[in-house]
């Protein structure tokens, strides 16, 4: 069995301490071998021990619920040897980062687990999509993480007064979450990063073409992921990265690449939109009724502040957007919120008949 201080040599850069030891102290027992996983493939996964890297089978731990299977970023129990080796079980999850898989369906996706930083990475080569930059923040909120939006290719907008313009637009769309400019090919803005990535677990994420590989590559300071150019048409790329993979940084911390994304669905993130929209949220409260949904009732302190010029239209149409869509995938795993849901259509249908009723009255 190897001992506490070599698995604390072993795997500290990994981001194993004390509470996780703790956590495995039952599985150390049994003389099972703790682990991170780095990477999961088709039922298998690479899993950074005290002893190496090693390749287990993950069939003990892969039960109907998607959101229980092992990920990377897991802490792991692995069995010391057999042909194949299995992991017993994953420590439970300090942050796990979560996405529905369809549009149509109502299952989660894990991403990522045990991640301290969201990075969200963002093109300044097309035109900035602000309502996805909210989207990936309500899922960074909800997960436990801390948020941070980087806006990649700065070495394309050479002017200044431009440049600040865009940063200003996405630090409106994201309270509470630094926003940082990074060129990774002049290396600008890259210290900054580097400093605030060198301790903990960060994920990166963003779509294709935002330039993720070559942020990685930066970070790392050598070329580990696959880059191709984006389409000069709408800064698009190909997923030069097809898997999560975890790199341990070379200054500190620890990095979880991921691929492009193009869906990003939201799954029971009512708290990370909330979050996201934390000015709406603060408004909301001085609103007459406790449960105005800010569309036409009267008393409304959101639309009041849209009326004054306070709050962007967009701002309020991508809150609710948001907020339905949370809504209508929590209703489909949730009976009781499903009644809810009906009961609140039957009072609103009821309440807009009655509108349109006395309206009648005073036009006859």
């Amino acid at each position: 069995m190897t001992s506490s201080s070599a698995v604390f040599s072993a795997l500290a850069p990994y981001g194993w301490d004390e509470t996780w030891a703790k956590a495995f102290a039952p599985y150390d027992a049994e003389g099972l071998l703790a682990g991170r996983v780095v990477r999961v493939d088709r039922g298998q996964c690479d899993v950074m021990t005290a002893g190496g890297p090693l390749r287990a089978d993950t069939a003990f731990v892969t039960p109907h619920d998607p959101l229980r299977v092992v990920c990377t970023g897991d802490w792991v129990a692995v069995e010391p040897g057999g042909n194949p080796r299995y992991v017993r079980a994953y420590l439970p999850r300090r942050t796990a980062f979560v996405r529905s898989t369809s549009s149509k369906r109502s299952e989660g996706q894990i991403l990522a687990a045990n991640v301290d930083h969201a990075i969200v990475a963002v093109s300044l080569a097309v035109e900035l999509d602000l309502g996805r930059v909210e989207r990936f923040l309500a899922l960074a909120w909800e997960s436990g993480a801390q948020p941070v939006v980087v806006l990649t290719k700065a070495d394309l907008v050479p002017d200044p007064a431009t440049l600040a313009h865009l940063v200003q637009d996405v630090e409106t769309t994201a309270p509470g979450v630094p926003v940082l400019t990074v060129s990774a090919h002049a290396g600008d803005g890259l210290d900054t990063l580097v400093a605030l990535v060198g301790s903990g677990t960060s994920v990166l994420l963003g779509q294709s073409g935002a330039g993720k590989s070559t942020l990685a590559n930066a970070l790392l300071g050598e070329d580990v992921m696959d880059v191709r150019a984006a389409r000069d048409v709408d800064g698009k790329g190909r997923h030069t990265t097809t898997t999560r993979n975890l790199l341990a940084l070379p200054g500190g911390g620890v990095l979880i690449d991921t691929p492009g994304l193009r869906g990003v669905g939201l799954f029971d993130a009512e708290t990370g939109v909330g979050q996201v929209f934390a000015e709406i949220e603060e408004l909301a409260e001085d609103c007459r009724f406790a449960d105005c949904g800010h569309e036409s009732e009267p008393g409304c302190a959101v639309r009041s502040a849209v009326a004054a010029g306070e709050l962007p239209v967009r701002r309020l149409d991508s809150y609710r957007k948001l907020m339905r869509e949370n809504q209508w995938i929590v209703a489909k795993t949730d009976a009781r919120v499903r009644a809810e849901m009906k009961k609140d259509w039957k009072k609103r249908g009821a309440e807009g008949k009655a509108a349109m009723e006395a309206k009648r009255g005073r036009w006859r």
